[in-house]
């Protein structure tokens, strides 16, 4: 099997490497040199990737309490700016998740988002957590692919979202008779734009990441 790099008209490792982007020069060392986490240019990358660049001031416009904008709109009235949106630019940075703002931003996911009864996530709060009738199956696969990049995969809650993917998302197309019931009458149109006849196809690949990000060992 050839190298990847005969693929390429140049070799981009140098490029990759440049060190004005902390996460990409993280992600060069560890997935294509496949350096080891005690590497010195590794740790240096990752201690930078909390100094340098996009993380910090993503950070520097969080709340003290662990959300950005607004508490309550957390999802759909603040794209691209609000609590999700920034939470999910944090994981694909590999922000580090024993920063205390990383873990607040977890814990206001879990406690506002999260609908408790089922693990599913809403996009806005109901009296107690996440609303039972506002979870999305996308919205989900997204927080709980965070969560898990963020070293909370062992969290209860965490497999509690993880065995709702299990339970109810579904990976068909066009089907006769779609599944009826909650969580399927969920959303715009009682559920037709996320569920109806076929799948929402973001709500299969967020689920689908959600998943992947769990390590072979587990």
């Amino acid at each position: 099997m050839k190298n990847w790099s005969s693929y390429l008209n140049s070799n981009p490792i140098d490029w990759l490497l440049e060190e004005n982007n902390p996460s990409v020069r993280y992600r060069a060392l560890t997935d294509i040199l496949e350096k080891n986490m005690n590497d010195n240019e590794v740790k240096d990358a990752k201690e930078k990737i909390m100094v340098e660049g996009i993380v910090p001031k993503i950070l520097n416009k969080q709340k003290t309490e662990g959300y950005w904008e607004t508490a309550e709109n957390f999802y759909i009235r603040t794209k691209y700016k609000g609590t999700v949106w920034q939470f999910i630019i944090l994981a694909e940075l590999y922000a580090d998740d024993s920063d205390k703002r990383i873990q607040k931003s977890c814990e206001f996911i879990l406690e506002n988002s999260q609908d408790d009864s089922s693990g599913a996530f809403a996009y806005y709060r109901g009296d107690k957590s996440g609303d039972h009738h506002k979870v999305l199956s996308c919205l989900t696969g997204n927080m709980l692919w965070g969560l898990i990049r963020f070293g909370y995969l062992d969290d209860p809650r965490v497999q509690k979202g993880i065995d709702w993917i299990v339970k109810y998302q579904r990976f068909d197309d066009s089907i006769k008779k779609a599944p009826e019931g909650w969580p399927y009458n969920v959303g715009s149109k009682k559920g037709e734009a996320c569920w109806g006849t076929h799948t929402c196809h973001m709500g299969v690949v967020k689920n689908l990441k959600a998943l992947t990000e769990i390590p072979q060992d587990k």
